[in-house]
C-alpha cells in the first residue's frame, strides 16, 4: 500500500511540467486572492483579486488564460484549500471552463506557512502561494465533486441531518414544557410521542385541564381515535397525577401556545423527514448496485444513502482502500528511533461518513453473524488482541469494503465471501 501511495504522489509531480500553470487560490465568502508560480515555483505575474460573481469568476479565468499565453503555459491546474463550502460554485465553474481544480490538505497549509517568510502570520496573500506551491510538489488530491443522483443524496442527506437536529431539539423542548408545567405527566405517559397522549396534550395540556374534564371525559375523548391500549385506569391515574400536581400555574395562555407550537414544529419535521427518505428511496432504486448493498444483514436504507452520499459514484475508486482513506480510518503511526507508540486512525478525512460507519458497525456487531464472529476473534485473538473499540474502527473498514464489493460488482451478500477461507479457519482454530 505505501508503494501505491508512493506511486500515487509520483504520478501528481510528474503531472506538474514546464507548461503547467499552477494556481493556488484562498477562498473567503466574498473575495479570493489567486497567485500563479510555474514548475520550480518562480512566482509569474501578479495577483489576482477576484469577487464570488460571475464577472469575478470570469475575470479568474481571463487572467490564468492570458497569464498562460503570456508564459507559454499550455496546461492550467487551479488549487484551493476546502475549509467551507464557498468553493462548490467556483470549483464548478472553472470545470465547465476545462481547467483541472485539486485541493490541498489544510493541515498542509498550516504547516508550511512559515516556510514562506519563517513567519506564523496568515493573510490571503500568503496562503494563495503556500496553495500554489503544496501543488506544485505533488501534495493534492482530485476532488470527486457528486454529480446527477450522487449530488442530490448528498443534499438530501445533508437537510435530513439538519432537520433531525431541529426534531430533536423540539422533542427536548417539550420535555422541558412538561418539566415546568405538568411534572408528573410522565409517570402516565412514558412515551409522551403516543396518540393517546398527543390527544391529552392537545386538547388538555395543563393539569387544571385536565381536573375541569375529569377522568371518564378524558377517555371519552381517547376513544374517539385510539380502541386500544388505553382504559379507565389510564384516565384515573392522569386525573390523580394532575390533581396534586405541582406545575406552574401563571403564564397559562402563553404556555399553551408554547406547546401548540412545539407540536406543530414536531409534525412539520416528522412529515419532512419523512418526504427527504421517500425520495432518498426513489434516487437508490435508480443506482446500480444498491439492491446489492442492501442485501447486508443489518444494513438498510439510511445507511446505503449516505454512504453513496459521502463517497459518490464507487466505480471513481481503484479499490475500497480510498474511500477507508476517504474516512479518515487508515492507520497512522508514532515512532522515533527504537521506540514504538500507538497505532490510530488519522482521522483526516470525512468526520461524517466516519460517524455514518461507526454507526452503521454498532447494530452489525449485535445481529449479523459474520462481523459478530470477527469481533468475537478481533478482541480474542491470542496476538494482538484488540480493544473493543478498535476492533469496531476495524470493522468499519471492512464494511467499507464490503458495500465496495457488492456495489461495484453487483453481488448478493455472501457470507462465505465476507469470512474468506484464511479468517474462516482462523475462527475455527479459536473455537477449537
Amino acid at each position: 500500500m505505501k508503494y501505491k501511495l508512493k506511486q500515487k504522489k509520483n504520478q501528481r509531480i510528474t503531472r506538474i511540467t514546464e507548461s503547467t500553470l499552477v494556481v493556488g487560490a484562498d477562498i473567503a465568502k466574498k473575495i479570493h486572492v489567486a497567485r500563479a508560480v510555474d514548475f520550480r515555483g518562480i512566482e509569474l505575474g501578479k495577483d489576482c483579486v477576484f469577487h464570488n460573481s460571475q464577472e469575478g469568476l470570469t475575470k479568474l479565468a481571463t487572467w490564468m488564460k492570458e497569464l498562460g499565453q503570456t508564459h507559454g503555459k499550455t496546461d492550467i491546474i487551479f488549487g484551493i484549500e476546502p475549509t467551507g463550502h464557498y468553493w462548490f460554485p467556483l470549483a464548478a465553474f472553472l470545470q465547465d471552463q476545462g481547467i483541472q481544480v485539486v485541493v490541498v490538505n489544510p493541515h498542509h497549509v498550516n504547516k508550511s506557512k512559515e516556510l514562506e517568510d519563517n513567519s506564523p502570520t496568515k493573510s490571503d496573500y500568503k496562503d494563495a502561494k503556500v496553495i500554489a506551491k503544496l501543488i506544485r510538489d505533488g501534495n493534492y488530491s482530485e476532488p470527486k465533486l457528486p454529480t446527477k443522483e450522487f449530488a442530490e443524496l448528498r443534499i438530501l442527506m445533508n437537510l435530513r441531518e439538519k432537520v433531525s437536529d431541529s426534531l430533536t431539539q423540539v422533542k427536548s423542548r417539550i420535555g422541558n414544557w412538561f418539566d415546568r408545567f405538568f411534572p408528573e405527566y410522565a409517570k402516565v405517559f412514558k412515551n409522551w410521542s403516543g396518540k393517546a397522549s398527543f390527544m391529552t396534550m392537545r386538547a388538555f395540556p395543563l393539569p387544571a385541564d385536565i381536573v375541569a374534564k375529569g377522568a371518564r371525559d378524558v377517555l371519552a375523548h381517547w376513544k374517539t381515535e385510539v380502541r386500544r391500549g388505553v382504559g379507565i385506569k389510564r384516565a384515573e391515574a392522569l386525573y390523580a397525577a394532575a390533581s396534586v400536581s405541582i406545575g406552574l400555574t401563571e403564564g397559562i395562555v402563553a404556555a399553551r401556545l408554547e406547546l401548540s407550537t412545539l407540536l406543530s414544529q414536531f409534525d412539520l419535521f416528522n412529515e419532512q423527514l419523512e418526504t427527504i427518505m421517500h425520495q432518498v428511496a426513489g434516487i437508490l432504486e435508480g443506482i446500480p448496485g444498491t439492491t446489492e448493498m442492501l442485501s447486508v444483514p443489518g444494513i438498510g436504507v439510511l445507511t446505503v444513502a449516505g454512504f453513496l452520499a459521502e463517497v459518490g459514484d464507487l466505480n471513481h475508486y481503484d479499490h475500497g482502500q480510498q474511500i477507508i482513506r476517504l474516512a479518515g480510518l487508515n492507520l497512522m503511526e508514532n515512532s522515533s528511533g527504537i521506540r514504538k507508540g500507538q497505532t490510530g486512525i488519522t482521522k483526516r478525512g470525512r468526520s461524517r461518513l466516519r460517524a455514518l460507519l461507526f454507526r452503521a458497525v454498532m447494530p452489525l456487531v449485535a445481529k449479523n453473524p459474520e462481523f459478530q464472529a470477527l469481533h468475537r476473534y478481533y478482541t480474542t485473538r491470542s496476538q494482538n488482541p484488540l480493544k473493543k473499540k478498535q476492533s469496531l474502527i476495524a470493522l468499519c473498514g471492512k464494511l467499507i469494503r464490503v458495500l465496495y464489493t457488492l456495489g461495484t460488482k453487483q453481488r448478493m451478500y455472501n457470507a462465505n465471501d465476507v469470512m474468506g477461507p484464511v479468517r474462516q479457519a482462523q475462527l475455527q482454530q479459536l473455537a477449537a
